[in-house]
């Protein structure tokens, strides 16, 4: 239905390196699908926090299972919609790559630590991930992905055109990723497929942790309105079948929400073309009016019971002093990193702790930090 719309990898703006060995049998961006799914980057995020300390359960979330819950969704929507299912799923599954250990408290104090240095945000770290840091051939470092493809993982947020992170600035001088035009369709799904995996599997961790119960949930009008209407078809259900089939309702509910409405603001705004979507004035991939505030009230009510709960932020407390201590440790003593790490960049010390620190797992961070100040 919308063919013209999409990012085809016939028409490829293709790699910045050049590569003797391209392979026929697949389209540029199924190959780019796995060169993410094959990156070291990609498997170390099975030990990378989501919300909950992965170490404490085998059930919760981790920034792995996040990223494939993400990929689903998007190749879902991209389907439906009839835009590129690989594109879609390759931003999703790379979307993560920059994540520091222990989530957004990591890239929190991360960034504290390099607040003189440039700063740090996982969106620009996966930039330097994938287009540095991995190194799988011998001409060049990085995965080498598609145009497309970086293009749809940089801006997958929105544009950028003002206070450009340092990585992202680097690359676009060599490599023009059109930072003031809106990113393709496929990329803006998988911003909006994130959005709602932990709109919803955060709730599903959250029950699990003991941090809400189905009668919480009955206090949000959308996730209310989802049981009233479970609980009449199944009568006998019990809390554990309810919150499954509660979560799958509202992810289906939201995925047929964007598809209606994005088909609507493509006609509304007459876009024909993927030109038209590069300068669109906003994104087009969105939620209905009324589906947004829902999710709104849905992130409040998860920041209020979740991700503001006491028992989170203690640990939180924790894992920040864990990476600046380390990003400290490293400073004053720089000849304790690797040596592959310090012989192999002409970056200052401060970004090569960051890249390193950034790198490592949670269980790896924790056990580094005990053999170092315990």
């Amino acid at each position: 239905m919308f063919e013209d719309l999409a990012a085809r990898s016939i028409i490829s703006k293709g790699r910045l390196y050049n590569e003797l060995d391209d392979d026929a049998s697949r389209s540029p961006f199924e190959r780019d699908r796995a060169r993410v799914i094959h990156s070291s980057s990609f498997r170390k995020l099975k030990h990378k926090t989501q919300v909950f300390i992965e170490s404490e359960s085998d059930y919760y979330r981790t920034r792995l299972t996040h990223s494939l819950e993400v990929a689903q969704i998007a190749r879902s929507l991209c389907r439906s919609l009839n835009l590129d299912e690989d594109l879609g799923e390759t931003v999703a599954l790379a979307h993560d790559l920059g994540h520091p250990p222990f989530g957004h408290n990591g890239e929190k104090a991360l960034n504290t630590s390099m607040k003189q240095h440039g700063g740090f945000n996982h969106n620009d770290q996966t930039l330097r991930v994938i287009t540095e840091i991995e190194k799988r051939h011998p001409n060049f470092n990085g995965l080498n992905l598609t145009w497309e493809s970086l293009e749809g993982i940089v801006k997958h947020n929105g544009l950028i055109t003002s206070n450009i992170p340092f990585h992202i600035l680097a690359y676009n001088k060599k490599h023009n990723l059109s930072l003031s035009k809106q990113p393709h369709l496929e990329s803006q799904i998988a911003a909006i497929s994130d959005d709602i995996a932990y709109n919803n599997h955060d709730v599903e961790d959250a029950i699990r942790a003991g941090l809400l119960n189905i009668s919480q949930l009955k206090e949000n009008i959308f996730f209310n309105e989802i049981i009233y209407n479970l609980k009449d078809k199944y009568h006998n259900i019990n809390d554990k079948h309810l919150m499954f089939q509660v979560l799958r309702s509202s992810m289906s509910l939201m995925i047929a929400d964007i598809y209606k409405q994005t088909k609507f603001n493509i006609k509304k705004f007459n876009l024909n073309t993927f030109q038209d979507v590069e300068n669109h004035s906003s994104f087009v991939v969105k939620f209905s009016k009324e589906m947004q505030d829902n999710c709104k009230i849905i992130k409040n009510f998860l920041f209020e019971n979740v991700y503001n709960h006491r028992s989170l932020l203690l640990k939180r407390q924790k894992v920040e002093t864990i990476i600046i201590k380390l990003f400290n440790y490293f400073y004053t003593n720089s000849n304790k990193l690797p040596s592959d790490w310090i012989n192999n960049s002409d970056l200052p010390i401060e970004r090569i702790i960051c890249d390193y620190i950034s790198g490592m797992t949670d269980r790896y961070a924790s056990r580094l930090y005990k053999e170092i100040y315990d």
